[in-house]
C-alpha cells in the first residue's frame, strides 16, 4: 500500500533524496522548497503523485496552508519529513543576536509548527510517522557551530518527548542523524557569522577536519529512509553514515567516564537524604 509524505526542504539534498525514493516506487508526496521551479523535472517525471508547494516553514500560517492542500489532495498524511534547515557557523561569540534567533526559527520553530499542524491529523487517523531531521550534532558538539547545536539539541529534546507523547495515538516519531554527506549544508546552504581573526586557527582546524573526512552520498539515504518508515517498530534515532557511529562510540564513552569520575560530587550534591 502506497504512502502519503509531506516533506520539507526537497530542494536538493537529503530532501531531494528523500523525495526522489518515496516517488520512485509509487508512493505520493507533497514536496516544499521555497522555489517550486526546483522540482519542475520531478512533476514532469511523477505527475499527479507529486504536489509540489513553495513554503517558507518559519511561516505557520502558510505552513497550516501547505499541510491542508495535502490532506486534501491525497485524503491522509503517513509519513512527515521536517528536513529544511541549514547550518549557521561561527563562534558563539562571533554570532549575532539575530542570526541565533533566525537559525532557531528555521531549525526548531519551523520543524515545531510543522509537527503541531499534522498531529491532529495524524491522530485522527490513529497513524503516522514523524521524522525529525536531526544530525549527529544533535548529540554531540563541535568548535564553530554553536548556534547550530542549540537548535539541533533543542529539536533532539523536543522529539524525544513527542515520541513519548503520541505512541498511545499509532503515532510514530524518528530522529535521523546523518553525519557528514555531499551536499550544500557547508557550502551555499550555510549562513556565515562576521570572522574575529583569535578564531581562525579553529576555522583552519575545521575545514581541514571536514576536507579529510569521508562524506555520505545523498542518493543512497534516500532507501535508507524507506526502511525505517517501513519499519513495523522504527527506533527513535537512527544515525546515517559510518562517521558517526564511530563518533557516538567515543562521545557516549566519554561521557560515561566522566560521569563515573565525579559520581562522589554528584551524590554529595544531594545532601542527606
Amino acid at each position: 500500500m502506497s504512502k502519503v509524505w509531506f516533506i520539507t526542504g526537497t530542494s536538493r539534498g537529503l530532501g531531494r533524496s528523500f523525495a526522489e525514493s518515496a516517488l520512485a516506487r509509487g508512493d505520493k508526496v507533497a514536496a516544499t522548497a521555497r522555489d517550486t521551479a526546483t522540482l519542475e523535472d520531478l512533476a514532469a517525471k511523477y505527475g499527479d503523485n507529486l504536489l509540489p508547494l513553495a513554503l517558507d516553514i518559519t511561516d505557520k500560517t502558510a505552513v497550516s496552508a501547505a499541510v491542508a492542500a495535502t490532506h486534501e489532495r491525497f485524503g491522509r498524511l503517513d509519513v512527515v519529513v521536517n528536513n529544511a534547515g541549514y547550518g549557521l557557523f561561527g563562534a558563539v561569540e562571533e554570532i549575532s543576536e539575530q542570526q541565533m534567533r533566525d537559525q532557531l526559527e528555521t531549525n526548531l520553530f519551523g520543524v515545531f509548527f510543522v509537527t503541531q499542524t499534522v498531529l491532529p491529523l495524524l491522530r485522527a487517523q490513529g497513524s503516522g510517522h514523524i521524522i525529525q531531521v536531526s544530525t549527529i550534532g544533535g548529540i554531540g558538539a563541535f568548535p564553530y557551530l554553536g548556534g547550530y547545536h542549540a537548535s539541533k539539541w533543542a529539536l533532539e529534546g523536543l522529539s524525544e518527548s513527542l515520541s513519548q507523547e503520541v505512541a498511545g495515538f499509532g503515532i510514530k516519531v524518528t530522529l535521523v542523524e546523518p553525519g557528514g554527506f555531499s551536499t550544500d549544508w557547508a557550502g551555499s546552504s550555510a549562513v556565515l557569522a562576521e570572522q574575529n581573526p583569535i578564531y581562525q586557527p579553529i576555522r583552519d582546524a575545521m575545514v581541514a577536519r571536514r576536507s579529510g573526512a569521508q562524506l555520505g552520498d545523498p542518493t543512497a539515504a534516500g532507501p535508507a529512509l524507506l526502511e525505517i518508515v517501513d519499519a513495523e517498530n522504527p527506533p527513535l534515532r537512527v544515525l546515517f553514515g559510518s562517521q558517526p557511529t564511530e563518533v557516538v562510540k567515543h562521545l557516549y564513552a566519554q561521557r560515561l567516564q566522566t560521569w563515573a569520575d565525579w559520581e562522589h560530587v554528584a551524590h554529595a550534591a544531594q545532601g542527606k537524604a
